[in-house]
């Protein structure tokens, strides 16, 4: 497949982008090009343009190592010898990089959690078919529709599985070796977080309730 130019959009941004921001911080560009990163956390999150982690968490070139998917989800650990880029991508964030906290965040309005709950509730067959990359993901998230699939209200289960959509990643984080040491070292701290898009909320799972709870 052949490449194309950039679109303008994007290429007028990335001008406007070096001649402001990379100028102003040139130096400290220097320096991760020459010294590498060194993260304090790793952020997994729904690939959805409206969850912007950087702006939300303020973040600068170097701080944070992200990872995006459909729904934010993690997989169950699974050394089968086939490529698994969520595993692959939380393992060098561990073990290589060894950054000190690992935040999983799910977010309101999700379309990836809505996919799950229509594959799960049986209405969406285009999902269910065995060439459906995105349904193949989804179903990681099947056990947290069973959770919640007794709601009567449709608007309140989608909430709910958003939320579940955070818990079942944290328990499926729980069956990575290397995660559970480093959290047993005390060199590693694992949160779930959710956020309102709309009115700009944050809520963090208290481990010790499993309620979620504002920031």
């Amino acid at each position: 497949m052949q490449s194309e130019p950039l679109p303008e959009m994007l290429a007028g941004r990335f001008r406007n982008w070096r001649a402001s921001d990379f100028e102003k911080n040139r130096e400290r560009y220097a320096a991760l090009a020459a010294n590498g990163q060194a993260p304090a956390a790793m952020i997994i999150s729904c690939c959805d343009s409206r969850v912007l982690v950087s702006e939300m968490f303020g973040a600068g070139a170097g701080d944070y190592f992200m990872h995006r998917n459909i729904a934010g989800l993690v997989p169950p650990y699974q050394a089968d010898g086939e490529p698994h880029g969520t595993s692959a991508t939380l393992e060098f964030a561990v073990n290589t990089l060894r950054v000190r906290h690992l935040i999983v965040l799910g977010h309101s309005g999700c379309g990836g959690v809505r996919g799950c709950h229509d594959l799960c509730a049986g209405n969406a067959p285009e999902l269910a078919q065995p060439e459906s990359f995105v349904g193949s993901w989804l179903r990681i998230l099947a056990p947290g529709y069973e959770a919640v699939r007794h709601i009567p209200d449709l608007s309140a289960r989608l909430a709910a599985l958003e939320k579940e959509a955070v818990r079942v990643s944290l328990r499926n984080l729980d069956t990575f070796p290397f995660v559970r040491e480093a959290v047993a070292e005390g060199r590693l701290s694992v949160h779930g977080a959710w956020k309102n898009l709309r009115e700009g909320e944050l809520e963090v799972l208290d481990g010790s309730t499993d309620t979620f709870v504002a920031v």
